[in-house]
């Protein structure tokens, strides 16, 4: 017998609603930083790998221990302020990122939990219609286009597993 119920943890109705509260919170919060970027902007503009990140901070260090090097051209202000709103929204990103984990780990147990119900279903709707109860047999016909039979094996299997 399969595994069934493997997530049987579910939100209540006020928990659901909190949630997206505090995430339209969290959205309305971060709004003043939100920014879109075309695909031709993201890619002109990237993302520094770590080494370039190293590169970053080592300026940054310089700067601070020694600001006579530092080049006159640059808004120090304004690289500090880029530099620990960058460290702030890395440490959301990581974050949310754990989060969103967790959740898509969650809703992959009830898909599983709902997907082998509704094999449960069908293989019973099949046999109630083999046994001519009533609307068994529209019902199961229904469902069978759900299944794909291969040309050899008469088994039917289900799609995308």
């Amino acid at each position: 017998m399969p595994l069934t119920n493997l997530n049987s943890a579910h939100l209540s109705a006020a928990q659901v609603t909190a949630a997206k509260a505090a995430v339209a919170e969290l959205e309305n919060a971060l709004s003043a930083v939100n920014v879109t970027l075309t695909s031709e902007e993201r890619q002109r503009y990237g993302s520094i790998n770590e080494q370039n990140k190293l590169l970053v901070n080592k300026v940054n260090d310089y700067h601070k221990s020694n600001p006579g090097l530092s080049v006159a051209d640059v808004d120090w202000d304004e690289f500090e302020r880029d530099l620990k709103s960058r460290e702030v929204l890395d440490s959301l990103i990581t974050s949310l990122e754990a989060m969103v984990t967790k959740l898509k780990n969650a809703k992959t147990l009830h898909d599983y939990d709902n997907y082998q119900a509704a094999l449960a279903d069908y293989a019973y709707s099949g046999y109630r219609a083999g046994t001519g109860a009533d609307g068994y047999e529209t019902k199961f016909n229904e469902m069978k286009q759900f299944f794909v039979r291969s040309g050899k094996n008469t088994n039917s299997s289900p799609q995308g597993t």
